[in-house]
């Protein structure tokens, strides 16, 4: 089951950035990552007041600490967050399913990089041109801000999936 999980994660991942060519590169430096395709699912989760499904990803170092409890997330840690709009499945309607990709979003551990942000770096790439997200670097007070409620968390929203 987990396997089948994170291979639809993984499925899902590749087709939002197909057929990128140079990656684009967030008003505070951080560049969109490629290497995401090959991580770890965390959780599903669903945002109501966008209407989006989405999928959490964690790199092999954020995996670890998540498996361990291990907090503050080491340097190194990474999440990827993907979104889609969500629609009704046209042979099955009680199921919902994606629809269009709406952005990735990253998070990255460096505590002294980082650090007025709690040590997370934080860049959004929105539509299928992975468009970056924000005029200028202080696009980040937005997302940290929304992160702040989960500081016991070191602003993670995201646990793992129980998988028997």
């Amino acid at each position: 089951m987990k396997q089948m999980f994170a291979a639809l994660a993984l499925t899902l991942a590749g087709a939002a950035v197909s057929g990128a060519g140079e990656l684009p590169v967030a008003p505070n430096g951080i560049a969109c990552l490629t290497d995401y395709r090959a991580w770890e699912a965390v959780a599903p989760s669903w945002r109501d007041d966008r209407g989006q499904i989405r999928v959490i990803l964690g790199n092999p170092t954020a995996m670890k600490a998540l498996r361990s409890g291990t907090r503050p997330f080491p340097d190194g840690s990474t999440f990827a967050k993907l979104a889609w709009s969500a629609k009704k499945h046209p042979k099955f309607p009680l199921a919902t399913v994606p629809d269009a990709f709406a952005q990735v979003e990253f998070m990255v551990k460096d505590g002294e990089k980082f650090k007025p942000t709690g040590g997370w770096g934080f860049a959004r790439f929105v539509g299928q041109e992975l468009k970056p997200y924000g005029k200028d670097a202080s696009f980040v007070l937005e997302c940290f801000g929304c992160h702040t409620p989960v500081k016991d968390n070191d602003f993670v929203f995201t646990h793992l999936a129980t998988i028997p």
